[in-house]
This record gives structure tokens, C-alpha cells and sequence, in this order.
């Protein structure tokens, strides 16, 4: 945990771009929209992930940053957050189908051609995969798999991409990156892959970067060099940020975008979401975090029961058979609703109710 998100500095990042309101999607809740008369470098409508009828993983996420911005998503394992960005890139799994329409600098994503693709990932696009160990090739030295990044989309000669490669093992906090370079993956610690990762993915100076828990493996003092790293990135970019930790969050990010079931269940600013919640899962997700100044007896507090697998998932509030304030109206889905001026929303017949729920969960493990 970098940080307890209770007690956070939420004043905006320095050169983060200010956002508001989007337009209410009829489909599923969304978050954010560019500053005025700014057009949003990423523009996702109605993003659904299928695997056939009754098996809804993502179920309409829309959102939109502006270039510099930071957008956590963060949910629980099966929320859809991971698919999600598995969709934009082109990823999905054998048996999943995308619809709806992202777009990055104007170029659609959902629905290119793989060859189309091809051209797009690691130049407009890119991905820090959770699990380095799987992602990076085997068989090929760590440099050289961030130099062929470079080659793909029209890079310098080769001298001078080895020695990119190099700068950019040393801006991850790789020590003695031209030796690491020469390394085959195997031969570095997980932190250390998955410093390549983040390398990897900064190589080709990507509009849109997607980290999927790029910090998991990390220990707490790279995790803080790591995010530095992103930080400085967002500048000319946008970053969606999955992850689970809400430590980190606040850490990182402008909006954060609270998913469960597939859908968005709460969206916002970090200040007004992490210290306002009004959806009681974000409530209980923040219950949840270890309080450094709650005496230490007993169980952590928990949200009791999971996620709805897919084919499980009913109509009304996905929600309700977790929620100790849910009543007969959950039975139906709850509109998106805007709560705040900021442009903070939330899908829940009962948000005022959420504040009082995080005093509810913590008393009770």
C-alpha cells in the first residue's frame, strides 16, 4: 500500500487536465469529459465485452480523458476491468466479442483489422501487463525486445536504438541497464521484468498507455519510482490505470472509475470518490483498507459474498445480494445519476446512504 487514501492530499496533479461532465449514456453509467472546447484524446462509448448471450463481461463502459490525465479503474477480480482494456487494445480472449467504439486521437479501436492493429499497438497504444513473466519473450534479451518496439514504428538505426533501449532501462530504475539489456528475462528478479514492462511500453511514445497492476510485483520504493515514471508520461498521454489499491489511486490518479459486474457502478474526481463515496461497494471497498489507526483486533473488515460470475448475472442492481442497505427498488437497474458539479456519478437508488454504510462496514469484519 503506497498510501491510506483516507488521508491523502486530493489537490489535482500538477498538469492534469481538468475534466467535467460527461453526457449521461443511456446504456451504463461513465465518467469525465476534456476541459471546454478541449475534443478528449480518449473516447470510449459504450465498450461491451461478450462471450455469448447471457454472458455480458463489460456491459456499456463509457469514459473520456484529455491528454495528461490519469484514469484509475479499480474493482474487484471478475469486475471487467482487465477485459476492458483487453478490448482496446485488440487482446481479447478466444471466444469474447467487442462492441461499441474507442477511439484514440480520432483512430477507432474496436473493430480494426489485425494487421490495423499491428501498426497501432506500441505507437498509439500500448499495455504494462500484470504478469511479466508470461508477457515478455523467453527466448529474446530483454533489450532487444524493447529496440524491436522501436524498429516496428520506424526508429532510429540500430546503434541508436540499443542505446534508447538503454535510456530507458535507466529511466525504470534498472541497475546497470547495459548489462540487464544483454539479460534473457529469466535471468532478472520480478521487479526487474517488470521495470522492462513499463520500458517496453514507453518505447514508442504511445498516446494511450494502459498498466494493469504494473506495481504488484514491486517493492514499496520501485513502486514509488514506477509511478513517478507514469506520472511524468501522462503529460502527453492519457493512462488508464487498473489496479486494486486504493493506496495507489490516490497516488496517481485524476478520475477514478469504480467498476463491479462489468459495470460502472460509481465514477468521479479521486478527492470527491475516495473521501465522498456514495456507492456502497466503493464505501466497502474503502472499509476494507487498512486503517493504521483502528486498533488491530479481530478481522479486516470484508464485503461479504463475490463477485457474480458470468451467465449468474440477473437483471437489477448487481450489487444487491452483497449490499446490507438494499431494498425491494435494487430489483430494478439504477440509472446513471450525476452527483456533483465535478462531474462525479453513480448507478445506486441509495447514494446518500453510502457515507453511512463505511461506518456500518467498518464495525463489522
Amino acid at each position: 500500500m503506497t498510501t491510506d487514501p483516507r488521508d491523502r492530499d486530493m489537490a489535482p496533479r500538477a498538469g492534469a487536465a481538468a475534466t467535467g461532465t460527461a453526457s449521461p449514456s443511456t446504456a451504463s453509467p461513465g465518467t469525465g469529459s476534456p476541459s471546454a472546447g478541449e475534443a478528449p484524446l480518449l473516447s470510449v462509448r459504450d465498450l461491451r465485452v461478450s462471450f455469448g448471450p447471457g454472458r455480458d463481461a463489460v456491459t456499456g463502459l463509457t469514459l473520456q480523458a484529455s491528454r495528461g490525465e490519469v484514469v484509475a479503474i479499480v474493482g474487484e477480480s471478475g469486475c471487467g476491468k482487465t477485459l476492458s482494456a483487453l478490448a482496446l487494445t485488440g487482446l481479447l480472449p478466444p471466444g469474447a466479442k467487442a462492441s461499441g467504439s474507442a477511439r484514440i486521437g480520432g483512430t477507432e479501436l474496436i473493430g480494426a483489422s489485425e494487421r490495423r492493429l499491428r501498426r497501432l499497438r506500441g505507437s498509439k497504444v500500448s499495455m504494462i501487463f500484470q504478469d511479466a513473466s508470461t508477457a515478455l519473450n523467453p527466448l529474446m534479451a530483454v533489450g532487444a525486445q524493447i529496440e524491436e518496439v522501436l524498429a516496428i514504428h520506424g526508429g532510429p538505426r540500430r546503434k541508436e536504438r540499443h542505446a534508447r533501449a538503454i535510456e530507458l532501462l535507466t529511466s525504470v530504475g534498472v541497475p546497470d541497464p547495459a548489462v540487464r539489456a544483454r539479460n534473457l528475462p529469466y535471468q532478472l528478479s520480478g521487479g526487474l521484468r517488470q521495470r522492462v514492462m513499463v520500458a517496453i511500453a514507453l518505447a514508442g511514445a504511445p498516446d494511450l498507455v494502459i498498466a494493469d497492476e504494473p506495481t504488484t510485483a514491486l517493492d514499496v520504493t520501485v513502486q514509488a519510482q514506477v509511478l513517478a515514471l507514469l506520472r511524468d508520461v501522462t503529460r502527453s498521454s492519457v493512462v488508464l490505470f487498473i489496479t486494486h489499491d486504493m493506496g495507489v489511486v490516490a497516488e496517481i490518479a485524476d478520475r477514478v472509475v469504480v467498476m463491479y459486474a462489468g459495470a460502472v457502478a460509481e465514477s468521479g474526481t479521486v478527492a470527491d470518490v475516495l473521501t465522498r463515496p456514495r456507492h456502497p461497494y466503493t464505501a466497502a471497498l474503502l472499509a476494507s483498507v487498512p486503517d493504521p489507526d483502528r486498533p488491530a483486533t479481530g478481522e479486516l473488515p470484508t464485503i461479504p459474498g463475490r463477485v457474480p460470475p458470468l451467465g449468474e448475472r440477473g437483471t437489477g442492481c448487481p450489487f444487491r445480494d452483497r449490499c446490507p442497505r438494499s431494498t425491494d427498488q435494487c430489483a430494478q437497474l439504477p440509472p446513471l445519476a450525476p452527483i456533483t458539479e465535478g462531474g462525479s456519478e453513480v448507478a445506486c437508488w441509495h447514494p446518500e446512504q453510502a457515507g453511512a454504510m463505511t461506518d456500518e462496514v467498518k464495525t463489522t469484519p
